[in-house]
């Protein structure tokens, strides 16, 4: 390819080194195009040495991988934790959403800009700043700050829950303490059974617990029995979309073309949901086993964890996984002796939550801008580098191992028949004890909330937003609501990814409802034009309602925004300009949060 590189910009030798390391042994010769899936590795590794992502390194990483530098900075500039400027080499993200906005983030804030700087300014001494960034997925424990610190030897990790003295630390080079998230569950636990009681760290501890004995049966039983398991258990997607697994693992194993991929979806950016990093950081070989099971079973050769990247700790912990299992042969050229081949290899996000769109996901990892692709053709059919995919989220690939030891059947009895096994739900805002939860399928909202310890200090329950940012609001006659696909439908509501947001008297809600906004008008990729301006108009008609300056009347404004909500639905590439709407008309109908 002919390429027209930025005049003048020379990457340092700091640059180049760190570019080069990352891509060490991973790329091909120049061949257009065919590195271009290493780009978000480069630009993330020249952004972890100097800060940010200059034209020189720029230059450097398109002339290795063969790609046009106008299409890479759309890749750079497209994701929330890279910068295109130059910025200071210690920044910290601090979370001002819905969660952390409930247990004081706007205090913080304040504190922030009264002892340190604005937000987005650097500090006195020019080294550091801080930034208001969306969900960081600490839900449970917040308010929560996510460092990154850029140098010879750069460092990231996350702060939960933040106070000023320790982030003042961390932007000085000197790590606070890390703060434990609160993770309690029920009684017959699965998912969650060996949180807190097997080593994390270690492969023999894992396998003292019962590890791998699902990936040896499922050998045993060949892919099309695990398959035929996973059909008979009628598990469906833990991310929202809620479609039956045993159908899209069958649909790419029958499938033709070849080669086919497994990528597990680690982006959970959902304001609320935390689910997902808890099995990576405290189960991380669990998913290392399913994910073989998977490939085996869909002849998937080679798999891919996406995990976004503001879990540093998840991404660590899944890397050292792979690696020990790849060392004792449970991962690799001849899984178990059987001949079987399946290498699994960690990508992390930028910092889009576009990016848990499973096309979006296939076009960042690919090395291009987060954004959808119409469907169909679907994953099953052409997915990942334009060949058959299985996309699972860690939760639903974690059940699978529960499925092939006990069977589809039995996996089956648990919970409904509409819903089967259990769920984790991620408690969060004015309760007493937040966390991640696993109850089976069927227990109501309101039993979810007594599990947590009810609402924080006794005081009255004002709402409950079911399934996060994209889900509803709940009043308090409705949390009798029983926790499955099906109930929720019928109330109108989603389960979503599994957030339980719970909003006690001295909630601000108004303050909740045009941050949920905010978030989608930030987030949207603006590839469509019915999410693209919708989320914003949806904005606007908010604030001028809360302003009291409606143009015309409250009432022509809620009229406005059910028809931008109309045409998001009907209109909009995906499912985030489709839902975008969902919590605000809750609020506005059922709360009337503005009057």
């Amino acid at each position: 390819m002919d390429l027209h590189l930025i005049p003048g910009a020379v990457a340092t030798a700091d640059e180049r080194a760190a570019v080069d390391a990352a891509l060490d042994g991973r790329h091909e010769a120049a061949d257009s195009g065919r590195n271009r899936h290493l780009l978000l590795p480069a630009l993330l590794a020249a952004q972890s040495r100097v800060g940010w992502i200059s034209e020189g390194a720029l230059n450097h990483i398109c002339e290795i991988l063969d790609v046009p530098p106008a299409e890479a900075y759309g890749v750079a500039s497209f994701y929330a934790l890279l910068s295109t400027r130059p910025r200071p080499a210690r920044v910290v993200h601090v979370c001002d959403d819905i969660a952390c906005l409930a247990n004081g983030a706007d205090a913080l804030c304040a504190d922030l800009e009264r002892r340190i700087a604005r937000a987005g300014t650097p500090a006195d001494d020019g080294r550091s700043m801080w930034l208001r960034s969306p969900c960081l997925g600490q839900c449970e424990r917040g308010p929560a700050a996510f460092f990154q610190l850029s140098g010879p030897q750069p460092s990231e990790w996350t702060l939960a829950a933040a106070t000023v003295d320790e982030i003042r630390l961390g932007l000085e080079g000197r790590k606070p303490h890390t703060v434990e998230g609160s993770r309690r569950a029920e009684g017959g636990l699965r998912l969650l059974r060996r949180i807190g009681v097997a080593d994390p760290t270690s492969l023999n501890d894992y396998r003292a617990h019962g590890g791998f004995a699902a990936l040896r049966q499922a050998l045993a039983l060949g892919p099309e029995r695990v398959i035929r398991e996973v059909i008979d258990s009628n598990l469906v997607g833990r991310g929202g979309a809620a479609f039956p697994t045993g159908r899209k693992w069958e649909a790419v194993a029958r499938a033709p073309v070849r080669p086919h991929y497994l990528v597990c979806n680690a982006d959970e950016s959902e304001p609320g949901t935390f689910k997902d990093r808890v099995l990576m950081e405290d189960d991380p070989f669990a998913l290392v086993e399913a994910m073989t099971i998977c490939g085996y079973a869909t002849g998937c050769e080679r798999g891919f964890v996406y995990i976004r990247g503001e879990y540093p700790l998840a991404a660590a912990r899944v890397e050292s996984a792979i690696g020990q299992a790849r060392e004792r042969g449970f991962v690799g050229s001849n899984v178990f002796g059987a001949g079987v081949r399946f290498e699994i290899e960690v990508r992390r996000g930028g910092g889009a939550y576009i990016c848990g769109e499973e096309t979006a996901l296939f076009n960042s990892i690919e090395g291009r801008r987060g954004e959808p692709r119409n469907k169909p053709p679907f994953p099953v059919q052409v997915g990942l580098f334009g060949k058959p995919t299985v996309v699972n989220n860690v939760e639903t690939l974690v059940n699978v191992i529960d499925i092939v030891t006990g069977g589809g059947a039995a996996f089956a009895a648990i919970g409904t028949a509409g819903s089967t096994g259990t769920k984790l739900f991620c408690v969060s805002g004015s309760v007493t004890a937040p966390g991640l939860y696993e109850v089976p399928f069927g227990a109501t909202v309101r039993e979810l909330i007594d599990l947590a310890g009810g609402v924080r200090n006794g005081r009255p329950l004002q709402a409950v937003l079911l399934g996060g940012a994209a889900g509803v609001f709940l009043s308090p006659e409705e949390i009798e609501m029983p926790l499955t696909f099906e109930g929720a439908r019928a109330a109108g509501a989603t389960i979503g990814s599994g957030v339980v947001m719970v909003f006690d008297d001295r909630v601000d809600l108004r303050q909740t409802v045009l941050r949920i906004a905010a978030f989608f008008r930030d987030e949207s990729c603006g590839q469509c034009v019915p999410c693209r301006v919708g989320t914003v108009r949806q904005e606007e008609a908010l604030h001028r309602i809360a302003a009291g300056k409606p143009i015309g009347s409250p009432a022509g404004e809620e009229a406005l925004i059910e028809d931008l909500a109309q045409v998001m639905r009907d209109a909009s590439i995906c499912g985030l300009g489709q839902t975008a709407s969902g919590a605000v008309q809750s609020a506005l109908r059922k709360l009337r949060v503005f009057g």
